[in-house]
Parts: C-alpha cells; sequence; structure tokens
C-alpha cells in the first residue's frame, strides 16, 4: 500500500511539475502572413504543423505549433498561395533573409530572379 501512494505521489509531482514548463513549450499562437497578391478563392494550407486560412491577401493559422514560425514553413504556404510579405507571429517575425528564403520557390515565380 505503502509503495502505490508513493506513485501516485511522484506521479502528481511530476505531472504538476513538468505541466506548465510542456505546455509553454508546446504552445499554440496565431500566425498572419500577407501574401503579395491576393487569392482568387479561400484556400486552407497545412504548413509546419499548422493550418492556415487564406482569404484574399491574407493567411491566418489561429493555433500554430512554434515550429510553424520558420522560413521552412513559409516556403511550404508560398509554394501553395505565392509569394509571401510578411509572416509573423505574436512574438517573432520572419526577416528579410528569411523571406528571400520563403520566397525561393513560391508559387507562380522566383525571388531569386528580382533579388539579382
Amino acid at each position: 500500500m505503502k509503495l502505490r501512494s508513493l506513485v501516485a505521489v511522484a506521479a502528481l509531482s511530476v505531472s504538476m511539475f513538468a505541466g506548465p514548463l510542456a505546455g509553454s513549450a508546446l504552445a499554440d499562437g496565431r500566425i498572419a502572413v500577407a501574401l503579395d497578391s491576393p487569392l482568387a478563392a479561400k484556400t486552407k494550407v497545412v504548413a509546419g504543423g499548422a493550418v492556415f486560412v487564406c482569404e484574399g491577401s491574407e493567411c491566418v493559422s489561429a493555433q500554430a505549433p512554434s515550429r510553424a514560425l520558420t522560413a521552412v514553413a513559409c516556403k511550404a504556404l508560398a509554394k501553395e498561395v505565392g509569394r509571401v510579405a510578411a509572416f509573423g507571429g505574436e512574438t517573432k517575425s520572419l526577416d528579410a533573409e528569411d523571406l528571400t528564403r520563403c520566397n525561393a520557390s513560391a508559387k507562380g515565380g522566383s525571388s531569386l530572379a528580382s533579388a539579382k
């Protein structure tokens, strides 16, 4: 009986202390994206583990994992919807160098030709 109580207390302690830390490391946040050109129709795209809803010249992911706020995720989105003018979340935005990488294989044209 003492062993079960000890195991239960240990499990509770771990969940109390690890829970908040794990939650902050895996926190979901909003990512907003501005497109160079508006889309003809509302579109949903999955990029970087986030679901983006794109309409007009904006895409939004209401609950994106932190891994979605990268140039790689931006690139995956740009392949589907075209060149990206801005890509950012509540705490971070991609800089000009990241946006250049993002747009390198954008749908409808490459930014490498315009960068030269």
